[in-house]
């Protein structure tokens, strides 16, 4: 790294005036605010910068006061933690007193404001993450941040043992950290107190251990962090759904995504790494707090039901139809990458990755064709609203599908007399 790398002043997001709007603010009267966290680090690491979040010497009563003295919203986004948050030209900041802890549980602490820079970075989680900018730019490091930046290394600042137990979510932040910005092996160190704590993950609340392992699941190859979260049982603690199925799908996956240009999705590497059984996957999603939508995701890839090799276009197209797309796209996505994994020097996978994939083609594609017949076309040929209609429009709907969607509505409406129920 370049000694111009430790300055961000080239940044554009560091010369944006609602930025520098707020330093004008909080710079003044004795005050300092400096930029703090994930966007010196990606700045550092020539990664995207998507959020600025500041550390400060003010109190949140004053950081409060002086903002709306000058017009701007505050929204009091973690009082008793010290944060504030101020909406700069439609801009969020999240502003937050420099801080020490006075008792941590390992959910939750306890702290008191201060004034010290260095005590505000030992308390922080790691390395990389404890970096400061100043309003001239300059990158203040009082961790040994920037020499792990340059090494890829995820290390927890200070003893790891001590930093888990103060907070054991930390544990999937190191993974998470790793996932993202981590080089060859995890911190030893940090690893081994991971391992040493894993059980205390149950203390967590269901969403937070989600929202971490949604975010490790969503860089660009989690492959490695995984193999290291099972090696060291902290992944069976979490997802026991795992234990048994495995994270082996994920390497084919992942180079699949990158070779095909598919959107990094959480969700389908989730599902290559759990059984494809509805009542298991049901109990996770329940267990870990899903939302509804990836819930219901997660279950439309369970019932799809396999995809066999040598499947028709009609009967994808039935499936499809059955079972709605996403499940099924999801399956093929699945069997797609691991007949890739197969494919190299074996003809007959290669010719399975090329059915797969035009398979997968049709499915991305698919539009659900209405059915031509209506209640009311029943009530006209003659039968009552009731369980015979409802009778007659399955059969009629199971007849169409059967002819690949294309049999008319006047044709299907001259079978009601060979389906009608007897009187």
């Amino acid at each position: 790294m370049t000694p111009a790398a430790l300055s961000v002043t080239d940044q554009p997001w560091f010369q944006a005036p609602a930025l520098r709007r707020v330093f004008d603010l909080l710079n003044a009267d004795g005050g300092e605010v400096r930029v703090v966290g994930g966007a010196v680090r990606n700045a550092l690491m020539g990664a995207v910068v998507n959020e600025v979040d500041l550390a400060t010497t003010l109190t949140p009563d004053v950081v409060t006061a002086r903002a709306q003295a000058a017009g701007i919203k505050v929204v009091p986004t973690g009082i008793a933690h010290g944060t504030v948050t101020l909406v700069v030209d439609g801009a969020p900041f999240e502003v937050t007193t420099l801080r020490r802890d006075v008792s941590t549980d390992g959910r939750h602490a306890e702290v008191a404001f201060g004034t010290d820079w260095a005590v505000d970075a030992a308390r922080r989680d790691l390395t990389m993450n404890a970096l400061y900018a100043t309003a001239s730019g300059e990158v203040i490091d009082l961790v040994g941040g920037i020499a792990d930046i340059e090494r890829g290394m995820v290390r927890f600042i200070g003893p790891a043992a001590e930093r888990v137990a103060e907070d054991y979510l930390r544990i999937l932040r190191f993974f998470r950290f790793f996932a993202w910005y981590g080089s060859f092996r995890p911190d030893a160190d940090g690893l081994r107190a991971s391992a040493q704590a894993k059980s205390k993950l149950s203390t967590l609340s269901a969403e937070r251990v989600w929202a971490e392992l949604k975010k490790l699941l969503s860089a660009k190859d989690p492959g490695r962090a995984l193999l290291w979260m099972r090696t060291s049982g902290v992944l069976t603690e979490i997802l026991p759904e795992s234990e048994k199925w495995g994270i082996d799908a994920i390497p084919g996956l992942v180079a699949t995504e990158q070779a095909l240009g598919w959107p990094v999705d959480p969700l389908l590497r989730l599902a290559a790494m759990v059984p494809p059984d509805a009542d298991r996957l049901e109990a996770m999603a329940v267990r870990l707090r899903f939302s509804k939508a990836e819930g219901a995701a997660l279950q439309a890839f369970a019932l799809a039901g396999p995809i066999k090799d040598g499947m028709a276009e009609a009967a994808l197209d039935r499936m499809l139809y059955r079972q709605g797309p996403g499940g099924v796209v999801f399956r093929l996505k699945l069997a797609l990458a691991s007949a890739r994994q197969k494919a190299e020097g074996d003809g007959d996978a290669t010719a399975v990755v090329g059915r797969l994939g035009r398979l997968l083609d049709r499915a991305t594609a698919w539009r659900k064709p209405a059915f031509p017949v209506s209640g009311s076309d029943l009530i006209a040929a003659g039968i009552s609203p009731g369980p015979a209609m409802g009778a007659t429009l399955a059969d009629l709907e199971e007849a169409w599908i059967a002819s690949g969607f294309r049999e008319s509505r006047e044709s299907l409406l001259a079978r009601v007399t060979d389906v009608r129920p007897a009187r």
